[in-house]
């Protein structure tokens, strides 16, 4: 007889890491609607990173947090030039939908069990 798999095995630890990666997947979905909720899926992010570490799910949660440290950046530089050049909102818009397709694509990545790149 083949014992149950412990409660840290590899497949726990992966399926448990998909499970996050989903939830914040969630949350910066929400977030293209308001910005708070954008700021709890980076904190989960970084305080489950070290859970995370060796599993595919940690391709997910980089993919994550550069989708949180760039559209941050983006949404500054937009604001900034709002006032000053007028193209402010050409960025804000544009950055926008580029966290759209990053929460989209992946989610799609991460429900094949892919790792994200």
């Amino acid at each position: 007889m083949s014992e149950q798999f412990p409660d840290n095995s590899q497949e726990t630890r992966e399926q448990a890491g998909r499970d996050l990666a989903t939830l914040v997947y969630v949350i910066q979905a929400i977030s293209l609607f308001t910005a708070i909720p954008f700021f709890i899926g980076v904190l989960i992010n970084y305080f489950k990173r070290g859970d995370v570490r060796g599993t595919m799910a940690e391709s997910h949660f980089r993919w994550q947090i550069r989708t949180f440290w760039f559209s941050l950046l983006w949404i500054v530089v937009g604001w900034a030039t709002v006032w000053i050049f007028g193209i402010g909102f050409l960025i804000l818009g544009i950055s926008w939908v580029w966290v759209v397709y990053r929460v989209i694509r992946g989610w799609l990545v991460l429900a094949d069990h892919r790792p994200a790149y």
